[in-house]
Parts: structure tokens; sequence; C-alpha cells
């Protein structure tokens, strides 16, 4: 890995469009200034070109629901296998000894996997500890945000059970967390915390980011949460979800309408919900993934994340938001474009940021993927990327593949068909 700055970026040269179009793009700044056909002139700016032949670009990809304070822990856990429940038992059993440095190594190594991946906006929720020092891991997050942000984008939520007091929470937004979070759901009595939850936010002023209904069945805190964040003013957003792709169509439009006014955007988290969901059927196995199409077709703002990576809630994981979209089409039934807008436009969207892509007057956070098409993005996923943030150049992956030369072959000449005297 090079350990050079980012260097600004005027203009990229031959890139294709998901829509099929040869473009060149100018850059100024942290915007994009124009996009017109490839070989046509461009404004000049100040900045380096880069040539991007055979390449695709997008709008950089956004993480709208990670836990960086638990990420590449699994070897360290060796957690059992199953569902959510034993994965937080077996996270609150090594939180007890959590380290500041160790988990900044661990969070610092997993978002330098994303921006290669050409992740270059992350929300993480960091989870407010039992114990003595419940801010170890907020601690580590807010260096992180520090260290990365000329590379990155990252906005942190205070991730907080019903045992944790309101003191630690308004401690960590001292400290410089953003957002209010929770799992309600999980609670003994669910809407006492969910109401908990949104009076904390509404006395400090912030947005609201919660698990919500994240199991196949129990709890229903999303409508009460929609109710009663109608008309506020502070972004608010709903992960999981995962209970609304049992309800019947009926019951699910009339609660998409109540999510749909009050605002709330619907983060689909596939690859640790299929990992985490269904432990207890013996055949016919549910499997747990927000409807965001049927959501988005509702009207509500969606987005999907890939959640844990590598940790007790998911041992899998690639820190690449081309996986989450791969998923949404294979699990959750989504178009290919569907699924990439809702791993980039739609997760800024939802996470309150800025339009990018390449679009005039766009934020420059762009990825460019060695691919003929945007289907061919989403299937292949290779690995050759070039990263912009803000106009700047932050991260290039470039493979080299050598294959065996294979055997030429004759063709194959088809019988010529037998004739009845």
């Amino acid at each position: 890995m090079s350990a050079a700055p980012p260097v600004s970026i005027a203009a990229l040269r031959g890139a294709r469009l998901p829509s099929g179009a040869l473009v060149d793009i100018a850059l100024d700044g942290d915007e994009v200034l124009a996009v017109v056909p490839a070989g046509s002139p461009l404004p000049e700016t100040d900045g380096e070109t880069l040539d991007l032949t055979s390449y695709l670009v997008t709008a950089a990809g956004a993480e709208p629901h990670a836990h960086l304070d638990k990420a590449l822990s699994w070897d360290a856990i060796q957690p059992p296998f199953g569902d959510l429940e034993r994965a937080i038992e077996s996270w609150h059993a090594f939180a007890v000894a959590l380290d500041e440095d160790e988990t900044l190594g661990r969070a610092r190594a997993t978002a330098l996997r994303m921006l290669a991946s050409g992740i270059t906006s992350v929300r993480t929720h960091v989870d407010l500890l039992r114990g003595d020092d419940p801010l170890t891991g907020v601690r580590a997050m807010v260096r992180l945000r520090d260290e990365l942000a000329g590379l990155m984008d990252i906005e942190l939520v205070a991730l907080g059970g019903p045992t944790i007091t309101d003191d630690v929470f308004e401690a960590a937004l001292d400290a410089g967390v953003d957002l209010v979070g929770g799992a309600p759901h999980l609670a003994e009595d669910p809407i006492a915390d969910l109401e908990r939850l949104i009076a904390l936010a509404r006395r400090r002023d912030v947005g609201l980011d919660l698990h919500t209904d994240e199991s196949l069945a129990g709890a229903d805190t999303l409508a009460t949460y929609a109710r009663a964040v109608t008309g506020w003013h502070r972004p608010r957003s709903a992960g999981h979800c995962v209970r609304l792709s049992m309800m019947p169509a009926t019951d699910l439009a009339e609660l998409a309408e109540q999510i749909r006014v009050a605002d709330i955007g619907v983060i689909a988290l596939p690859i640790t919900n299929l990992y985490l969901q269904g432990w207890d059927a013996d055949h016919a196995v549910p499997r747990g993934i927000a409807p965001i199409g049927r959501l988005k077709a509702a009207g509500v703002r969606v987005a999907a994340g890939a959640d844990n990576v590598r940790d007790p809630f998911n041992p899998v994981g690639r820190c690449d938001h081309l996986e989450t979209a791969s998923l949404l089409v294979s699990a959750g039934h989504l178009a290919p474009t569907e699924a990439m807008d809702a791993v980039t436009v739609g997760a800024r969207d939802v996470m309150g940021l800025p339009v990018a892509g390449p679009v005039p007057g766009a934020r420059a956070d762009l990825v460019a993927i060695r691919a003929d098409s945007l289907g061919e993005a989403v299937a292949f996923a290779s690995a050759d990327r070039v990263v912009l943030h803000r106009g700047r150049l932050v991260s290039r992956t470039t493979v080299s593949t050598e294959t065996a030369t294979p055997l030429p072959t004759e063709p194959l000449r088809a019988a010529a068909p037998a004739t009845t005297p």
C-alpha cells in the first residue's frame, strides 16, 4: 500500500457510464463539473488526468450500517455458529476486556478494505459497553474518524441496550458520537426502550438510527417508531427490519405508508441477516431480508449495507458494496440497477449525504470498476478499482493475472445428414 497523500483529479477520460455511454468527466475540487462524450473538450481545472478506458464509473459505495468496533474479531473470539442471541453473548463476553488500540487496529483494517472497494462513506454503530469503561469503543472510533478524515467520511452511532443508562449515552455524544442508536426490540419492554431512545435523541437534538424488528417474528417496534418521529426535523433510519419480510402484503402496505410518512430510511442488511436468521428451523428454512423492493415501490427511502464483517454476528464478508448488491439480486430479487442504487445513491440519501456520482453538480465521490457493464460489475466485482473521495484519488487497486495457455482445438464439423435412397 502506498503512503502517498491523496491526489487531486481534474479529469477522467474514456470512462463508461452504467447507461453504456463513453464519456470524459471534468472535476472541480470536490464537485463534478461536466460530463461530455469521450474525446470532447473539457473545461480546464487544477489536477491530474486519469485514463479510465475499460472502466465503469458509478457513484462511490456508501456503507449505511457497519459495526467497525466488532469487525475482524471472529478469530479471537472463536464464537459458536448460531443465531443473534448466541452472537450477542459471545460479543459481550469478549468486550469485557476490550482494548482501545486493538479495537482501533481492527476497525482501521476494515475501513481501509472498504475504501479499496470504493466505499467512501461509512456509518458505524459503536457499542456502549457494560462495566467500568463503557466508552472504550467510542474512543477508538473517534480516533479512527480523525485518522481517515481526508480519505472517507465516517459517522458514529451510539449503540446501547436497555441497561445502558442515559448518562452513558450523553457521555458518548459529548465524546463525538453523531447519532443515537439501540435495539429496542431486544428489550424486555421494547416500546419503553424505544420511547427512551427517541426522547434522548430529541433532548440532544441529534438523529436516530435504530436496529428494529430484527427477527422473523417478535416485537413490532417499527410502527411505534414511525408514529413517534413523524414530522421531526432530524434524520432517522431503521436497520434490519427482517420481520417485514414475513408480513402479508396488505399489512406491509399499511406499515410502509406509515414509514413513508415518517420519512424513515430502511436499511436492508442481507449478508448478516442471511447468516443470523432461521437457525431454529429444521426444514424450509426462512431467510430474512428487509423487502426494500416493495418498500421502495411504496415510496420509502431505502438502502442496503453489509453490517458485520468477520465477527460473532457474521463470520464472512468482503468489505465490498458489490457483494451486498449481488446478494440483493440473488436473495432480494432486485435488478442489478436497483441493487447498485441501494448501496450507492440510495445509501447516501438515507445517510443524509450530498448526492454523488458522474453527474454535473454532484459530489465527486466516484468508483471506477474494470467492467464493460453494470451487470458485469455486480456479477464479477473486479478488484481493479479506482476510488475518488471529494475529487481526490484515495485508492487504486490493479490486479495482475497469469494463466497457462490453453490447448488449441479444431472447430467441430457437423456430420452430414444421412440420406435415404
